[in-house]
C-alpha cells in the first residue's frame, strides 16, 4: 500500500469516526429533548459517513479507477447528507 493510500484511509477512517459520533450525539439530543432537528442531523451525518465509506470501499475495491464516478457517489452523497444538516438549522425552533 502506497503512503498516500494510507494517508486517504486514516483520512477517512477519521471522518467516519467523526461523523458517526456526531450522528450518536443527536441521537442522544432526540431521545432528551424530542426535537425533530436532531432526527435531521443524525440522518444528515449518516449519509456523510456513508459517503466516506462507500468512496473507500470502491476505490480500493477498483484500485482507483474510475475516478469521476467515485467523486459522483461521494458528492452525491455528502451533498445530500448536508442538505439534512442545513434543514435542521432551519426548522430548529
Amino acid at each position: 500500500m502506497l503512503v498516500v493510500e494510507s494517508l486517504y484511509f486514516a483520512a477517512t477512517a477519521v471522518l467516519v469516526v467523526s461523523g458517526l459520533t456526531m450522528v450518536g450525539m443527536a441521537i442522544k439530543a432526540y431521545l432528551q429533548t424530542t426535537r425533530r432537528a436532531m432526527i435531521h442531523v443524525s440522518l444528515g451525518f449518516s449519509l456523510i459517513a456513508a459517503a466516506a465509506i462507500a468512496t473507500a470501499i470502491s476505490a480500493f475495491i477498483n484500485d482507483f479507477n474510475g475516478v469521476r464516478s467515485l467523486l459522483l457517489v461521494n458528492n452525491g452523497l455528502a451533498s445530500l447528507g448536508f442538505i439534512f444538516v442545513v434543514y435542521s438549522l432551519i426548522i430548529y425552533d
